[in-house]
């Protein structure tokens, strides 16, 4: 009898997978129109000429976002163009030498040589050695936070004692209190795998998100922690419940459902709040926020879960449509999924 009901509920299943994926699919990017970490259309012309060797068109975005204070856009440019950098110098090598002192150019001049250090197995060693090229860069631009976000990360990896990283963070906080990447920065420090605790990171992550403007990426910060412990596993007595996990991806599907579809400011946020979704089991809002992303998956945080993070991202889409495709009965239609009463948690239908 229990063969048999178990073989009924896999037919079942069936059924309704063959029946509900092509609709379910039909309502996200297809596979070939996925890009992982697109371009902006104003990072892109960027990244043309830096392949070029003509560093202008990067001189000229970076120090627009600097005028015009757009401190998350030029985080994110200031990341992208050093990873570029990173296979191709020679245009960042042009502007140092036509423009040494040029706050943008050192700042992109500092995060390659902050990443670079990074991956030396003398990293505490190398990122010492940086500490005036840091400096450099804070000095520059008195007004951008970004530099002092590079600052934390570089403390972090140079096992500053926590004085010395909460001088930074006030550094970094008073140039612009609702910085996502500062309140990341500080989030690795806080971390199990440095030098705190899951605990920590969520009283840290949810106090942040509690004080964030409305809109504020900072209010994604208690699913960033979410992510770490999920993917670490917290140790006997160090993590928190499922409760505390839940609620942070809730408060990120608020915060995403603010952004229009396909937006590439919230993408990676996107990226991330999706693998969460997935661990937790929450089909149904995994799917949605699948149709929130569009196109634009991210490396971060599918490089960490996949060894090819595009295929990642494929993977986990195509078994929230599964999922979701399996729990909805035969006869629903558009609009009339079963298991959306309860947000798609564990337990639903």
């Amino acid at each position: 009898m229990i063969r048999t009901m178990s073989l009924l509920r896999a037919l079942i299943g069936t059924t309704r997978l063959v029946r509900h994926s092509p609709r379910l699919s039909a309502g996200l990017a297809p596979d070939d129109d996925v890009l992982l970490d697109a371009p902006d259309e104003r990072l892109a012309p960027a990244l043309v000429a830096a392949a070029l060797a003509d560093p202008e068109p990067a001189a000229k975005l970076l120090a627009t976002t600097r005028d015009a204070a757009e401190w998350e856009e030029r985080d994110r440019y200031v990341s992208r163009l050093s990873a570029f950098a990173y296979r191709r110098d020679d245009w960042l090598g042009r502007w140092l030498a036509a423009a040494p002192q040029d706050p943008d150019a050192l700042l992109v001049k500092a995060q390659l040589a902050v990443r670079r250090a990074w991956e030396s197995p003398a990293r505490a060693e190398r990122l010492r050695e940086l500490g005036p090229l840091i400096d450099a860069a804070t000095e520059a631009a008195p007004r951008d936070p970004v530099p002092w976000r590079l600052a934390l990360d570089h403390a972090r990896g140079t096992h500053a004692g926590h004085t010395a990283f909460e001088a930074l963070w006030e550094q970094a906080v008073r140039r612009a209190p609702n910085h996502y990447g500062s309140h990341v920065a500080a989030l690795k420090y806080l971390s199990a795998q440095w030098y705190g605790s899951h605990r920590e990171c969520f009283d840290f992550a949810e106090q942040a998100a509690e004080d964030a403007l409305p809109g504020s990426l900072v209010q994604a910060l208690p699913v960033r922690a979410a992510f770490s412990q999920l993917l670490s596993g917290p140790a006997p007595g160090q993590g928190v419940g499922r409760e505390r996990i839940d609620a942070a991806a809730d408060r990120a599907l608020a915060l995403s459902a603010g952004y229009p579809a396909g937006d590439l400011g919230p993408a990676e946020v996107r990226n991330l709040l999706v693998h969460v979704l997935v661990e937790r089991g929450r089909w149904h809002d995994a799917l949605a926020e699948f149709g929130r992303i569009g196109p634009q998956a991210t490396t971060f945080p599918w490089t960490l879960v996949a060894e090819d993070p595009l295929r990642g991202f494929l993977d986990a889409r195509a078994g929230a449509v599964r999922e979701v495709a399996r729990r909805t009965p035969l006869r629903a239609g558009p609009g009339r999924d079963a298991g959306t009463g309860d947000g798609g948690r564990p337990g639903g239908h």
